[in-house]
């Protein structure tokens, strides 16, 4: 017979989100295109909190803007958050082939973790999510940091990446499992992002 502690050497398969393997990718939050984006200002302030999170935790980010000569450049709260931007005309991000350069030089590792926010949820987040996976990415979409113009597309979007096998998780979840423990260095400034 074993002993009761059988299986907590394995916390790291549990299905959390590791920090040391997560990219954040920042799907197109641009400044002409988040007034249309129903509840955008709460959809903006959660991608600004995963990318804080990530900055503070020195978690690699990349950023996309779909044509900026059209809908501008990446709204300014989270353009000073990142270094990384790929400018794309594709829906899909994996149609552009300095996404795919980007994607590789800023793995954390061979089988990164992509923590997905963005606009909107039913044109670039969806197609580039199913791309990724399609790739053999392990795909996290953050359903309170994405968005649509209408509810109804980003719900459809949602259940459509749901379906596909695609996890949702949200801010909160994400920003506490990167840090695991209350007593993470992190911790407290993290938290109080959250409030």
């Amino acid at each position: 017979m074993q002993s009761n502690d059988v299986g907590l050497n394995n916390l790291d398969d549990a299905g959390l989100i590791d920090a040391d393997r997560s990219l954040l990718l920042i799907i197109d939050f641009q400044q002409r295109l988040m007034p249309a984006i129903h509840d955008g200002a709460a959809v903006l302030r959660n991608a600004v909190i995963l990318a804080q999170a990530a900055k503070m935790l020195a978690i690699p980010a990349l950023a996309t803007e779909q044509y900026p000569r059209g809908l501008g450049h990446t709204a300014p709260e989270l353009a000073n958050l990142y270094l990384d931007c790929v400018e794309k005309s594709t829906f899909g991000s994996c149609g552009t082939p300095a996404f795919g350069a980007a994607l590789t030089r800023l793995s954390p590792c061979s089988a990164p973790t992509l923590l997905v926010c963005g606009c909107e949820a039913h044109v670039c987040v969806l197609q580039t999510t199913l791309q990724l996976q399609a790739e053999g990415f392990d795909v996290r979409v953050v359903v309170d940091a994405v968005g649509s113009r209408t509810v109804q597309s980003k719900d459809i979007a949602l259940q459509r990446m749901a379906g596909a096998g695609i996890s949702l998780v949200t801010t909160e979840m994400v920003v506490f499992e990167w840090l695991r423990d209350a007593q993470h260095a992190q911790f407290r400034a993290l938290s109080a992002l959250i409030k």
